[in-house]
């Protein structure tokens, strides 16, 4: 595994052994980040779920402002932090050492343009993370959920969640990519 793009483009990066986590796949990511393009740049990042810290880091490689990383395994935990540590990203991201349900409670409302959300399958988020989210997320925000493909089958433009809209749904092998805006009045930009 390897950062794609951005200023750490081609650095390695380290997974945790065993099946306890599931990284995004380098192509999943590529791709998800060039539908994003326009979304990073000085970017205040969420991932929840972090496992890797792929995603994050991927953001502040192509230029996000800050990430917040959230990820309750201590064995993934000793990961992100060797990955932000040896790719110097320290000073750019926190490390949130708790479950997603309690970590969104403790983050401020508004705080995130983007937010990538990448659960265990087939669990998927809980219905406290779900409510929270929308308070999360700034003015015209993004949240990207990675799912299975078979799960949540509603169409672009459906509310899914009060205040956020979904916008786009992109398909890569198992994985499903979901786009939603934060309601407001910022156009979609996909």
């Amino acid at each position: 595994m390897r950062v794609i793009a951005g200023r750490l483009g081609g650095q390695r990066l380290d997974a945790p052994s065993g099946m306890e986590t599931r990284p995004t796949l380098d192509r999943v990511r590529e791709a998800l980040f060039n539908v994003l393009q326009s979304e990073v740049a000085g970017a205040r990042v969420l991932d929840l779920y972090a496992g890797t810290g792929a995603l994050a880091i991927e953001a502040l490689s192509r230029g996000a402002g800050s990430a917040v990383l959230v990820e309750c395994s201590p064995k993934a935990r000793r990961v992100i932090r060797d990955n932000l540590r040896r790719l110097g990203l320290e000073a750019d991201a926190r490390l949130l050492p708790e479950r997603a349900e309690r970590a969104v409670e403790s983050l401020g409302c508004g705080a995130f343009d983007l937010a990538l959300l990448d659960p265990p399958w087939p669990a998927g988020i809980s219905l406290p993370v779900l409510a929270r989210i929308p308070a999360l997320m700034a003015e015209g925000g993004m949240v990207v959920v990675e799912h299975e493909r078979d799960d949540a089958p509603q169409a672009p433009g459906v509310d899914i969640w009060p205040g956020l809209i979904l916008v786009d749904r992109r398909r890569y092998g198992r994985a499903r990519l979901s786009f939603f805006r934060k309601s407001g009045p910022q156009e979609s930009l996909l």
